[in-house]
């Protein structure tokens, strides 16, 4: 990165040497992991911390001390990881029955919708390293995105990406390129995360060429070897990339507002994907 792409705003006020996407709910300066102060809506900066504690009663819940010394800690990207682990040591335990109930299988689309999320908590049993390369990617992007989005942001990052990858192997039913119908995975949701990390590491203005060649080379291993959902991978990147494109295009507390509606609008636009095979098959009917 060039001295002329670095902009003031995309780094800590306290730490100028670091980048961050967090901005203090109260002031709007951005903050890096180690000066945010976790708030009851967003986070707070060192000032407004002191600002707030001095004008509230002395007496702190203890739930909101707790949150406040964990602030800089990625937990949803842990919780994740532990959750998926756990799902994956009850397959080897139980066999089967896990994946039959929390596997995306497209003709089960209308009846039970969640499957549509629940298949990036399984994986296949045939090989660890299906698991253990998701959940390794996840480890590596995960806390950063974390620590430059916030927690529920994140979250609906990795949702969302999830979804949209199941989407598309929906859509791709329907064409020649579809698959067996049956999903299992959160490839989908980690390639969402690369998506987002391009684009923001792009408006950073950091050298993303790299992270570029790691998506493409990822995206050919799934044309090339056989059993490989490219397409959830396809979807859950389109839908990261259109995440990450809103939450930097968004920053401030005067967005917010545009930022709720713009999401509102990619789970709106998910929505009517899912039902748009539904409606062509009536219209046919």
């Amino acid at each position: 990165m060039t001295d002329e792409a670095r902009d003031p705003a995309d780094y800590c006020y306290r730490h100028p040497d670091r980048r961050s996407y967090v901005l203090c709910q109260r002031c709007g300066r951005t903050i890096c992991p180690e000066c945010q102060t976790q708030a009851a809506v967003g986070v707070h900066c060192p000032e407004c911390t002191r600002e707030a504690r001095a004008s509230a009663p002395k007496q702190r819940p203890a739930l909101l001390r707790a949150a406040r010394s964990s602030s800089g800690r990625p937990i949803v990207t842990w919780s994740i990881i532990g959750i998926t682990l756990f799902v994956f040591a009850l397959q080897l335990l139980i066999g089967n029955t896990v994946i039959n109930e929390l596997a995306y299988v497209v003709p089960l689309t209308y009846e039970e919708p969640w499957r549509m999320l629940t298949a990036a908590l399984v994986h296949s049993n045939r090989s660890f390293l299906h698991v253990l390369f998701n959940m390794y990617s996840l480890f590596i992007f995960g806390p950063m995105l974390e620590s430059m989005l916030g927690r529920s942001r994140f979250v609906a990052l990795y949702v969302l990406s999830a979804i949209g990858g199941s989407v598309a192997v929906l859509l791709s039913a329907f064409t020649p390129f579809g698959g067996s119908g049956v999903v299992v995975g959160a490839s989908g949701a980690i390639f969402g995360l690369l998506g987002a990390y391009f684009v923001i590491a792009r408006r950073l203005g950091g050298n993303a060429v790299q992270l570029l060649i790691v998506i493409g080379l990822n995206l050919a291993i799934g044309f090339i070897v056989p059993g490989i959902a490219w397409q959830a991978h396809i979807g859950g990147l389109i839908v990261g990339a259109l995440v990450g494109w809103i939450f930097t295009t968004t920053r401030g507390p005067r967005n917010q507002s545009r930022q709720r509606l713009l999401i509102g609008a990619v789970v709106a636009g998910l929505v009517l994907l899912t039902l748009a095979p539904l409606a062509f098959a009536n219209v046919l009917a």
